[in-house]
């Protein structure tokens, strides 16, 4: 998703959120999601046997064992060396769930819904019809899986319940950038570090995206697919391009919806990110002001300004709820980028800028819950924000001293003035963190790589069109379909031009024609 605003950590937009808010009634949170206890036995998967070292043959040639979990889906577990590089040195699990092809099966389709830390497993269990149409559904068993790190795979584990509400959702003493208020988020940091460490033990430094562009390696070789077919969306692009870098020649047809640039810095992503919140923000209040209850008046610029003026207030005098915790301007941030990743959603902003000018944090309360997974009983239903920190911290390199984040807050405030000064400091977390960052930004080009489909939106908030672009640029093999709309990825979502499109390569192999907008 993105930056948490005042908090260590940038987010990468996850498909997820377009679920979850696609599940609120009446701005209610949904319920936590059940687990279905596997029942029985109905088959085992048969693995490529891939000629790899000895060390990893156990891993490669383990046989899967399929059981009826849920709706008609089946689950397994898969086995992984905790370090790739000592496959002796351990092992993880990996949680599996299949819908089986509905037709005549081309192969599995495996899907990644993003975050870093959404789970796969619920993507593919809770919303299959979101992840993929009825024709990739005939075609291909679809795949979903926790990634290392995360929900029912070998997971993060670092607060309770009580202690993530404070972390998320915690008023940091001081002036935002001050001296005061980066000791104490360097403090905050540090104890969820720690935490994390703790409560984790040996997984924890090795969840960077390496290891798992080779779990999916591992995976495919296990559900007895020669080559990958592949759909990620927003960092399961990067999982995506990572895996192709690596195993070039096992690529089969990659489709990259809502990409990230390899090459982006960890700055570089940030600011991208605040300019493409700011101009989806603009996009809902040009649409907002064109109608009679509209809470703001006046030109877009006006409203933007509003916006501006709202955060600024709630920085100053927090908002209260009915459940004790109080509105900042980071929560505030957080509920209003939830709806903006998606267009359809736009109407919670209505809702949102309505009750927070009237004084009230509960509408606002309930999209960042959506937003952070946490249920209306106090609980948290996943670990992603636990995973996404760990796999950032692990995946990009940060510099927290502070004239240099002072320097960087600045150009975010020029260049987002809005959204930007809230997505500033974020090198804090992961600069203390407890291990190293192991990742190395750098375009990924795939020598010898199969084609691989790369999906941009035109105005994407979380993943914007220029990375897409890039994206499809540096891949030697990388071809580019623009959707020229609004919200955060296309594919299943947008309309019939892209999905025809994206079915016609996974299906068929046919490639859209050079430069295709939809």
């Amino acid at each position: 998703m993105i930056t948490r605003p005042g908090r260590p950590a940038r987010r990468h937009a996850a498909r997820t959120v377009v679920v979850a808010l696609a599940a609120i009634v009446a701005l209610t949170l949904t319920g936590c999601v059940t687990w279905f206890l596997p029942q029985k036995t109905v088959t085992t998967s048969t693995p490529t046997r891939d000629d790899v070292p000895a060390a990893l043959q156990p891993y490669y040639g383990q046989v899967l064992t399929w059981t009826d979990c849920s709706d008609g889906k089946q689950c397994a577990t898969a086995r992984a060396p905790l370090d790739w590089n000592d496959p002796g040195a351990g092992e993880i699990k990996l949680a599996l769930i299949r819908q089986p092809a509905t037709g005549t099966k081309q192969g599995s389709l495996l899907t990644n819904p993003g975050g870093p830390g959404a789970s796969g497993f619920d993507f593919v269990k809770d919303s299959v019809d979101f992840v993929a149409d009825k024709t990739l559904q005939k075609h291909f068993d679809i795949v979903g899986f926790d990634p290392r790190g995360v929900g029912r795979s070998t997971a993060v584990k670092c607060y309770d319940a009580e202690k993530m509400d404070q972390y998320l959702y915690g008023i940091t003493p001081g002036q935002r950038g001050s001296d005061q208020w980066i000791a104490e988020n360097t403090t905050i940091a540090k104890d969820f570090g720690q935490a994390c460490q703790k409560n984790t033990g040996a997984p924890l430094p090795k969840l960077d995206t390496v290891s798992a562009a080779r779990d999916l390696d591992l995976l495919r070789a296990t559900l007895g697919d020669k080559k990958l077919n592949y759909l990620g969306y927003s960092y399961g692009t990067y999982l995506g391009t990572v895996y192709a870098g690596l195993y070039p020649g096992k690529t089969g047809r990659l489709v990259l919806d809502g990409a990230l640039d390899p090459a982006a810095s960890n700055f570089e992503v940030t600011e991208v990110q605040a300019k493409g919140f700011e101009s989806a923000l603009r996009a809902y209040l040009t649409d907002c002001l064109t109608r009679k209850d509209c809470p703001f008046s006046g030109t877009v610029d006006d409203a933007m300004g509003t916006v501006g003026q709202l955060l600024a207030a709630v920085e100053k005098s927090p908002i209260r709820n009915s459940d004790g915790r109080e509105l900042g301007a980071n929560t505030l941030v957080t509920a209003i980028i939830t709806p903006l990743y998606d267009a359809t959603a736009w109407s919670y902003l209505d809702k949102l800028f309505e009750t927070v000018m009237k004084g009230s944090a509960a509408v606002a309360f309930t999209l960042a819950d959506t937003y952070n997974n946490r249920s209306s009983d106090g609980t948290y239903s996943d670990n992603s924000t636990e995973a996404f920190v760990a796999i950032n911290c692990l995946d990009y390199t940060y510099d927290a001293d502070p004239a240099l984040m002072r320097q960087q807050a600045a150009e975010l405030a020029k260049a987002a003035p809005v959204i930007g000064p809230y997505m500033a400091y974020g090198d804090i977390g992961c600069a203390n963190w407890p291990y190293k960052a192991t990742g190395q930004r750098g375009p990924i080009s795939a020598d010898g790589s199969a084609p691989i489909l790369v999906v941009g939106t035109t105005n994407d908030p979380a993943t914007p069109y220029v990375w897409a672009k890039n994206l499809a640029s540096e891949l030697q093999n990388g071809h580019l379909l623009t959707y020229k709309g609004e919200g955060h990825t296309a594919y299943n979502k947008s309309n019939s031009c892209v999905n025809d499109t994206v079915d016609a390569y996974l299906v068929e192999g046919t490639l859209p024609s050079q430069g295709k907008t939809c």
